[in-house]
């Protein structure tokens, strides 16, 4: 077995590393990741430095992590700034660290990408210790391994990382037939309540449309782009990702895009967009150019059930925060991200913290299933089942 490290998604050929990635998590993708690298949303001088983790066999690519030796804590969605703080305080550098994890994306799934004739472990292990030997050696502060699916959380569990949980909130398809059977499931209020923000929409003179990525053209593109830089605008702060990224996912993956576009009197007035992967769906991406009522909620939220039920899909994953999805049957659930920390000092001190961090978590999140919608709460998914962390 032979490892390497690249600077460059493009220096490995796309059908190898998709025939470990496959199609069912899209960020895992190499059309993904390399649109963040050639738009130059990832790279040295955004403190995104790639130094992706190859394991080859036989001159073959068998498995694949996406690493970056990252510089700054922005964009990752798991916040350790304030370690970093610490860190100074001591006189100790936190920068640069390492981080397995797919820039900008708070989505679970896989971080180690591995052939599919290959037993799991026989990758996966060669892997995780030349990442760690290569940290040491190079003097890093830490390796971070952010939204890691369950599989890998036991494996990483197993290397002494620390663990740290957060809640998200996804809903989930309880085989039902049609938006009117999720509407069914649901309180006779808060059946109500969502009749009546899809009703506020339309009477605005709001229609959604729905559009395959390979239905985009380049002017409801840009507009889409408009509307999500607005959202970073608004906020006096700078968009992550620039117009050439989506243009490259629309040329290279477009199967895998839907776009939702409110129009009003001929013109886009907002967009969101969703990625499409095995059984889930991802909203990732919105703006509007003003506030309309209930717009978010419909064209984010309520427009993504309707597409999950209609094709099928067990899950809807909406990204990070939001409690006011937890009233439209969006259900807490339980992420985790894994830390290895050099200074033992600080690994002590961290561990400390993040397991008195994770009561409060878990107590937040059963607090939250309280308010679940649903007339029978008790057939809700309340986080996920985390037992094999026991």
């Amino acid at each position: 077995m032979e490892i390497r490290f690249v600077n460059r998604i493009g220096d490995i050929e796309r059908r190898d590393w998709n025939a470990l990635a496959g199609r069912d998590y899209p960020f895992l993708r190499h059309e993904f990741l390399a649109a963040l690298e050639h738009s130059g949303a990832v790279a040295p001088a955004t403190g995104w430095q790639p130094e992706h983790a190859l394991l080859y066999q036989a001159g073959r690519l068998v498995a694949a992590m996406p690493l970056y030796r990252k510089t700054h804590s922005w964009g990752e969605y798991v916040f350790d700034q304030t370690w970093a703080r610490a860190y100074a305080q001591r006189g100790l550098a936190y920068y640069p660290k390492y981080l397995a994890a797919v820039p900008f994306t708070p989505c679970t799934g896989p971080r180690i990408a591995v052939a599919p004739d290959r037993p799991a472990d026989e990758a996966v292990v060669p892997l995780l210790d030349a990442v760690l030997e290569r940290a040491r050696s190079d003097g890093l502060s830490s390796w971070h391994c952010l939204f890691a699916d369950a599989d890998l959380c036991q494996r990483l569990a197993q290397y002494g990382l620390i663990r740290r949980d957060d809640v998200q909130f996804q809903w989930f398809n309880r085989a039902y037939r049609d938006f009117d059977d999720y509407l069914a499931a649901l309180s006779a209020g808060k059946r109500k309540m969502v009749k009546r923000e899809r009703r506020k929409v339309g009477e605005q003179g709001i229609e959604l449309v729905s559009l395959d990525g390979r239905e985009v053209d380049g002017k409801q593109w840009q507009a889409f782009y408009r509307f999500y830089a607005l959202t970073y605008l608004k906020r006096r702060s700078q968009p992550y990702l620039n117009l050439d990224f989506f243009l490259r996912l629309a040329a290279d993956m477009p199967e895998q895009l839907r776009l939702i576009l409110a129009m009003k009197r001929g013109q886009a007035v907002a967009a969101a967009l969703f990625f499409v992967g095995g059984d889930t769906l991802y909203g990732r991406y919105w703006g509007c150019d003003d506030e309309y009522d209930a717009l978010h909620f419909e064209a984010c939220y309520y427009q993504g059930i309707a597409y999950c039920i209609a094709n099928g899909l067990s899950r809807f994953d909406s990204g990070a925060q939001g409690e006011h999805k937890i009233a439209r049957g969006f259900e807490p659930v339980t992420t985790s991200s894994w830390h290895w920390i050099a200074e033992p000092d600080f690994a002590a001190a961290i561990a400390d913290f993040v397991a008195r961090e994770r009561l409060h978590v878990a107590s937040y999140r059963a607090d939250a299933a309280q308010y679940l919608p649903f007339k029978h709460n008790a057939d809700a998914t309340v986080g996920n089942d985390d037992s094999h962390f026991r």
